[in-house]
């Protein structure tokens, strides 16, 4: 049965400079949800496009009421876009969508179903994709590492095409460019995240917002999140281990030179043993740092006095 289990859906799609895709999406997105949902809006966010883009929403807006747009004055970023698509957001059920058409809007009906077997976010994964190496390489190469780092098994984290149950949206929080690892702060969140593989075309219209570039920004982003959700409770954990890393090499350097000089052999100033000596104090250094982390963390547990935590029904 090929229906979106009957809820309410709204469609948040972040809109850069795609004039050429935006009828034709529109028209597929339409017909697939009025033959497979309760009820469905449309909220493109137009992220600072120079093109036709914002003025081509409003006059589907005027034909159809339940087509949003929400503009920003200048490019912002996909996170932002998305954060602000979140909040508008009334459905039941809440799909991410890319608007350059490489996703199938037709994908949607089945992985709504799919959220129906117990889980709360469903990620699209493009078995078959169609980018060049220089996208589908750095991508395969970051999924990896946020397999490994997070423990969340995803085959393509970074998919436009998501599909959310209402309270996941309305409770992470996305900004910078945190779109690339959004499963990670839903995981983080206890909420149970699945993937579904769908089908991915070549891009018609436009070119690439994307460089490689955004691999390393990725990268930079799994490690803020790991870091934020790891460990903003307990920061002496993290920098407590890294000290402690410095401290055993720096320190087994330098009880050598020791040993050297015990034993008669002269003790003579070398660059190992400089070595050694930085990094026994960069681990004192790192440790500082650790205490007053976790101060300030102790002070905003005190200043807050609660934290709020997501409480199953």
């Amino acid at each position: 049965m090929n229906n979106a289990g009957g809820y309410f859906v709204s469609v948040v799609i972040p809109v850069f400079n795609e004039e050429e895709s935006l009828p034709e999406l529109y028209s597929k997105l339409t017909a697939m949800l009025e033959r497979t949902a309760a009820g469905h809006e449309l909220i493109f966010v137009d992220d600072g496009s120079t093109d036709r883009s914002p003025g081509i929403v409003l006059s589907l807006r005027e034909r159809d009421r339940r087509v949003k747009l929400i503009s920003f004055n200048r490019n912002y970023g996909k996170s932002p876009a998305l954060s602000e698509g979140f909040k508008a957001a009334r459905g039941d059920v809440v799909v991410t969508i890319d608007a350059d058409l490489q996703d199938n809007p037709d994908e949607i009906p089945g992985m709504i179903r799919k959220l129906d077997e117990g889980y709360d976010l469903i990620s699209g994964w493009k078995a078959s994709r169609k980018d060049p190496f220089t996208k589908t390489f750095p991508s395969k190469v970051f999924n990896f590492i946020s397999s490994m780092v997070t423990g969340i098994k995803l085959h393509d984290i970074n998919c436009g095409l998501k599909v959310y149950r209402r309270e996941v949206v309305k409770r992470i929080n996305v900004y910078g460019e945190l779109h690339r690892v959004i499963p990670v702060l839903a995981g983080w969140e206890g909420f149970r995240i699945g993937e579904k593989s769908v089908t991915h075309s070549h891009r018609r219209y436009g070119k690439s917002k994307y460089g490689m570039s955004r691999f390393l920004n990725g990268i930079f982003d799994l490690a803020t999140v790991m870091f934020i959700t790891r460990r903003s409770t307990t920061p002496m954990h993290f920098f407590g281990r890294m000290a402690f890393g410095f401290l055993a090499i720096g320190g087994a350097i330098n009880l050598y030179f020791l040993f050297q000089w015990i034993v008669g052999r002269g003790l003579h100033v070398r660059p190992l043993m400089v070595v050694g000596l930085v990094m026994i104090v960069i681990a004192i250094q790192i440790f500082s740092i650790g205490l007053l982390a976790e101060m300030f963390s102790a002070g905003s547990e005190r200043t807050f006095s609660y934290r709020e935590y997501r409480i199953e029904d």
